[in-house]
């Protein structure tokens, strides 16, 4: 671990928590420099649904690869992205009679978060975007100053937030108590000229406790943005 001390930088949160050096990875599993074996129930926070290596993936990327495929790109138009988006109209849009635009942002879920944010500042225009208790969006300004963290907003220089965080889905209550506490916070900034331009929610929150919106409860919460705008 020396080389990591020494000269990687002290911004550093997982390698804290596993002080090992992981050298090989299948499936589920990480091996490190010693031999030793883990089940990785991290799962690179959840992006590698598929685990390490997959074989048929790997394949299809070495392939790419050794045809000198088109690597970085950024929003240039290559054959890769044709192939993907013909393909996610065939099985996702078109079947769903969905008419939906596909952005590519960079590739982290804050990225996503900041997208999201612009966009629904421009077409509103409007600036505040609330958000709920325990929420976690991002390491990006714009997704922290929505999370629900003040100990992470406040470490990266992100000013307090003047609008307190909704409260999220409870199994404890009934879902309608804290639907009508969203109306409620809407319609006393409606009143005070700061209309919100949207909520940014998570169904499954993550690093909040992995605490799951019920359906009934995302789904009164979206008629609510819709009657808001």
């Amino acid at each position: 671990m020396k080389i990591f001390e020494q000269l990687e930088s002290n911004v550093r949160s997982y390698s804290r928590a596993w002080p090992t050096v992981f050298k090989h990875a299948q499936g589920a599993i990480l091996t490190n420099t010693n031999g030793v074996e883990y089940i990785d129930f991290f799962s690179g926070a959840g992006t590698l649904n598929y685990g390490h290596n997959n074989p048929e993936m790997k394949k299809k990327l070495i392939e790419y690869i050794e045809t000198d495929g088109v690597i970085h790109s950024l929003d240039m138009s290559t054959t890769a992205k044709q192939l993907f988006l013909e393909r996610f109209e065939s099985i996702i849009l078109k079947p769903r009679n969905l008419d939906y635009k596909v952005q590519f942002p960079g590739p982290t879920g804050t990225n996503s978060v900041e997208a999201a944010l612009k966009l629904a500042r421009k077409i509103t225009g409007r600036e505040p975007i609330y958000g709920f208790t325990n929420a976690f969006h991002g390491m990006t300004l714009g997704a922290m100053a929505v999370s629900g963290s003040p100990k992470r907003r406040e470490a990266a220089g992100v000013l307090p937030n003047d609008i307190p965080p909704l409260p999220y889905d409870d199994p404890e209550l009934d879902s309608t108590q804290t639907i009508e506490k969203i109306e409620t916070i809407i319609q006393n900034s409606q009143q005070l000229g700061k209309m919100p331009a949207a909520i940014i929610v998570e169904t499954i929150q993550g690093e909040g406790g992995l605490h799951t919106a019920s359906n009934i409860w995302l789904q009164r919460l979206v008629k609510v943005c819709n009657d808001h705008e």
